[in-house]
């Protein structure tokens, strides 16, 4: 009689897993949770609306510790899409301008240069986002010598951010089935 109702639970339970979505993929062989989401994750920072992603960053920049983060949120915003304040401690405090990048292309570095142009005198810190990525040149000029330094936040470094703050990312915790412990029960 159990054997028949273990049987009948199997059956329904193999109904259940083919009728619902996996939740993550399994990578073969590794065990390990699949980086799929990642890549779901940058096509939907890529749909947002300008607008959006500049929300967006000010969320991120805020729960990173910023202050005061405005988005300026206007065409001809001079290449600064918003600013904010960070708080090294209660004496040292730098004012931070940002530009957001929806890009799938990769960020030039004549682009690095227009942004630090235009916060020339009016921030001590930069910082552009993008979903994209940074060519060589462009993290070289992100870190010349005599010019007012600018940090450089790539699609990977995003999505990493996004998941530590956990910032529309849920983590998802799973199980392997331990057999060495059960073995010390068995008959």
């Amino acid at each position: 009689m159990f054997l028949k109702w273990v049987k009948i639970f199997q059956d329904q339970r193999k109904q259940k897993e083919a009728a619902e979505p996996v939740a993550e993929k399994v990578a073969e062989g590794t065990g390990g949770v699949s980086q799929d989401y990642r890549d779901e994750a940058l096509d939907v920072l890529l749909s947002l609306a300008p607008e959006g992603f500049e929300r967006l960053s000010q969320r991120l920049l805020r729960e990173a510790g910023f202050t005061q983060v405005v988005v300026t949120g206007k065409s001809g915003d001079g290449g600064i899409d918003g600013f904010g304040i960070l708080q090294v401690n209660p004496l040292v405090s730098f004012k931070v301008l940002f530009q957001c990048k929806r890009y799938a292309k990769s960020v030039a570095p004549s682009q690095v240069r227009d942004f630090r142009g235009a916060m020339s005198g009016r921030a001590d810190k930069g910082i552009i986002i993008t979903t994209g990525t940074f060519t060589a040149e462009a993290k070289r000029e992100a870190t010349r010598d005599g010019a007012p330094p600018v940090e450089l936040i790539d699609g990977e470094k995003l999505i990493d951010m996004l998941e530590r703050f956990e910032l529309g990312l849920n983590p998802v915790t799973t199980y392997e089935l331990d057999h060495s412990f059960f073995s010390e029960f068995k008959a």
